[in-house]
């Protein structure tokens, strides 16, 4: 069963879902979504179910999805984290097990970094610890900030081109591959979230962590690349980390083998 809620905080309405796993006593798991006005209908769509089969599940849509309606201007991470702690709270299932994709990635460290009796396990997926210093990162945001306003169609092929792997993409072919470069539009939201990407910086935070971490890679990720998301995972008092041959977006490619690895993690006691 799947309801709908909605939660206050500051001047945003966060939209979230509860998928609830009949009988289930397993901690709660809740899926935090990247970039995208699309939020966790596009990033969790196809997962949420399969890991509902076993626990309860929890797919928010932050500021900048076309669900969640704020204020605008820019974001922060701690601006965003607070919308995750604000709904893992009204939820009342914590503390729970709590994964972030991409630019979820940072937010979810900073929920752990800052309410660890909210956390009891974390997995990063795809995740990087700050854009400055690395000129690939910032040159790859600044040209989707750029690229955005003037060409939805270049956008979507160059967030097409970064998110998945060469052979996945020749894998399903040209038709599905059109279909993929309309799933990011440049909207307004995602464009928000886009120039939080430029911003990241949790190198503060990462120590703070105390919850079991799992770091996830895609070995061809040519968003944000490995070497990233190996620092990540060298900077987490507590963190193993699994790397899969794949893009950014690793669990489209292989996701029997991701949820196969966050579902061994989340599991154990």
């Amino acid at each position: 069963m799947t309801t709908t809620r909605t939660v206050t905080v500051a001047d945003a309405q966060v939209g979230y879902d509860i998928h609830e796993a009949e009988g289930s006593t397993a901690p709660a798991l809740v899926l935090v979504h990247g970039t995208g006005s699309a939020g966790a209908a596009l990033t969790w769509g196809q997962l949420a179910p399969r890991f509902a089969e076993r626990r309860t599940v929890i797919t928010p849509d932050l500021s900048g999805t076309d669900r969640t309606t704020d204020g605008g201007g820019p974001l922060t991470v701690e601006g965003l984290a607070a919308q995750v702690i604000a709904v893992i709270e009204d939820a009342g299932t914590g503390p729970v097990d709590l994964l972030g994709f991409s630019m979820g990635s940072p937010v979810v460290t900073a929920v752990a970094a800052q309410r660890p009796d909210l956390v009891r396990r974390l997995v990063l997926v795809a995740g990087w610890a700050h854009t400055e210093g690395d000129e690939y990162l910032r040159n790859l945001f600044t040209l989707w900030q750029s690229l955005g306003p003037l060409d939805a169609g270049a956008f979507g092929r160059s967030v097409t081109m970064t998110g998945f792997s060469r052979g996945f993409l020749n894998l399903i072919g040209r038709e599905q591959v059109e279909q993929l470069t309309l799933n990011l539009p440049p909207t307004p939201g995602t464009l928000r979230h886009v120039d939080l990407d430029a911003r990241i910086d949790i190198r503060h935070l990462l120590p703070l962590v105390q919850a079991p971490t799992l770091v996830i890679a895609g070995s061809q990720d040519a968003t944000v690349p490995v070497e990233q998301t190996r620092a990540l995972h060298a900077a987490l008092p507590d963190a193993t980390y699994a790397e899969v041959d794949a893009g950014h977006v690793l669990f489209f490619e292989q996701p029997e083998e991701f949820l196969k690895l966050v579902g061994e993690f989340v599991s154990a006691r």
